[in-house]
């Protein structure tokens, strides 16, 4: 009696969840663009609170992959991709997202624009020390590098977008095109592949994780941080089919939004808004919060040690890479990834591909630069 009293409980919740949600996209207190900016902001702050807490960062995956490491870094990042595939597939299973109002399925898309975005998109994040969504990540727990780094990045990508390095991004975007039929993967993969896959990469780290003895509470965050990618998608997605204006139905992604955030700060009193402008506020707030709470907001400057050249060379190429290849390593890789993008698939393979060989490179020049040091000491002292 009880267990059944406790199911229909749940199910009366469940219910009342529903329509509070449908109550909210149907109402007229706010615009359309005012509920598209805070579902951006409240999903936002999950991204950036569980993403602090995982230590999610594709350039630290991509390193202990290209050291022939399966570890911490490499388990969070392949259950990050794996719970977003696995729980936007379910979406598509359950009609929840149209597949034909997603811009990564429906446009025309840009695989030159992968491979070569992709690749100066990888080795930057190696220069730089982190992703696009690991540097704003970053800057919210006080770390004056990434912020610094961030802010390049995203005035190089507006400069891309609209400025004076949008011919170049448009000339070499144009280098090979596909169609929304060859772009959407779905259609030529077997039913439910994706969602197969999906869940055996969870298994996979979840497994591999506890028998590494990675903490379980950063595995659940690094889960967290793939719903939230579903999560962006079931909200725009949502919010499309009851508004009244167009809405994008879109999710997670850093380089476009934040040049977006960035430029609209600079160049007008009143904030246009839409995901976007919610999402990035968002990331730094629940990064922030997370920090604050686990004591480890601290103040890191660039010195000698770090060097500062480094950094702002791949914020540069992140940046313009980000911009030609569609999106960063959340935005093309995760999220555009997790709708099965043969685009956003393309940049992603380039972004690792890149990334190895740029931390090949920079530890070949390290090891070089100490054995310099070593020799001049030995002689000279």
């Amino acid at each position: 009696m009880n267990r059944n009293a406790g199911l229909t409980r749940l199910g009366t919740d469940k219910i009342r969840r529903q329509v509070m949600f449908e109550a909210f996209l149907t109402s007229d207190t706010l615009t359309d663009a005012a509920k598209a900016a805070l579902g951006g902001l409240t999903i936002g702050m999950c991204f950036g609170f569980a993403a602090q807490r995982s230590d999610f960062c594709l350039r630290a995956a991509t390193v202990e992959f290209w050291s022939g490491q399966i570890a911490e870094r490499f388990l969070v990042w392949l259950l990050v991709f794996g719970t977003a595939l696995a729980s936007v597939q379910i979406l598509f299973a359950a009609g929840i997202l149209p597949a034909a109002e997603i811009r990564q399925l429906a446009n025309p898309g840009s695989l030159s624009g992968a491979v070569i975005g992709g690749s100066l998109f990888g080795a930057g994040m190696v220069l730089a020390g982190g992703c696009a969504s690991r540097l704003l990540v970053l800057s919210a727990t006080g770390n004056l590098r990434a912020l610094v780094s961030g802010l390049l990045l995203t005035v190089i990508a507006q400069a891309a977008l609209t400025g004076a390095l949008s011919p170049l991004r448009e000339m070499l975007g144009r280098l090979w095109v596909i169609g929304p039929n060859a772009r959407n993967m779905a259609l030529h993969l077997p039913a439910h592949a994706a969602l197969l896959a999906g869940l055996a990469m969870m298994g996979a780290a979840i497994l591999i994780g506890m028998r590494q003895r990675v903490a379980k509470a950063k595995l659940c965050f690094a889960a967290v941080v793939g719903l939230t990618v579903a999560m962006g998608w079931a909200f725009t997605a949502s919010l499309a089919a009851y508004a009244f204006d167009p809405v994008a139905v879109e999710s997670i992604s850093f380089t476009g939004p934040s040049a977006d955030t960035l430029m609209a700060l600079i160049n007008r009193p009143d904030l246009p808004l839409n995901f976007g402008i919610g999402l990035v506020p968002g990331v730094f707030a629940g990064s922030a919060l997370s920090a604050l709470l686990a004591g480890q907001l601290k103040v890191q400057v660039f010195s000698a040690e770090t060097g500062m050249a480094r950094y702002l060379a791949g914020a540069v190429m992140m940046g313009f890479g980000g911009m030609l290849a569609g999106g960063c390593a959340v935005g093309a890789g995760v999220t555009g990834g997790s709708v099965l993008s043969l685009t956003a698939w393309t940049a992603l393979f380039a972004m690792w591909i890149s990334a190895g060989i740029a931390h090949f490179a920079r530890s070949a020049r390290l090891r070089r630069s100490r054995c310099t040091h070593l020799i001049v000491h030995r002689v000279f002292r």
